[in-house]
């Protein structure tokens, strides 16, 4: 709606004007987009943090300008499920290939995990998730995939 849009673009501003780096009024720099994450949707996760910038950042100038953020923000509160089941998925693959590998698995879970976490344990994990979405059994998971996979189990949502 209009007055949705309207309140989002008004919201926007005021986090710019608030912002600790103001980039000239423009947009949200990283790190100021990642205190809004923690601040207002409670993340705490690093990566996860960095991925949905990423995600936001469509013209990848490593700033959410008002129409990256109205347009993201739209999808993140009002998405439809597929719209939202598309943003969850390119947060997940990493390098824009459409695919989220077993390698990128194996490292994002490397990278988050605890150093006491074994490698069979990262390993399992990551053998049962492709055993779970990898329809096509190609030792990744493309979007349909994922999607196939989040209708069937709603809990991976």
């Amino acid at each position: 709606k209009k007055s949705e849009v309207e309140c989002l673009i008004r919201i926007f501003h005021s986090l710019v004007e608030r912002a600790d780096i103001r980039l000239d009024n423009t947009g949200l720099d990283h790190n100021t987009f990642r205190a809004i994450l923690h601040s207002i949707f409670g993340m705490t996760d690093d990566m996860l943090m960095n991925r949905v910038f990423f995600v936001f950042d469509k013209d990848n100038d490593n700033c959410i300008n008002v129409k990256e953020c109205v347009k993201g923000l739209s999808v993140f509160l009002r998405g439809t499920f597929e719209e939202k089941l598309k943003f969850c998925f390119e947060v997940y693959y990493f390098n824009g290939d459409g695919y989220i590998s077993r390698e990128k698995m194996l490292n994002s879970l490397y990278q988050q995990s605890p150093e006491e976490e074994t490698d069979e344990g990262i390993n399992e994990l990551v053998d049962i998730t492709l055993k779970k979405m990898d329809y096509d059994s190609n030792g990744k998971v493309s979007f349909a995939d994922f999607e196939k996979a989040v209708k069937e189990d709603k809990l991976l949502f």
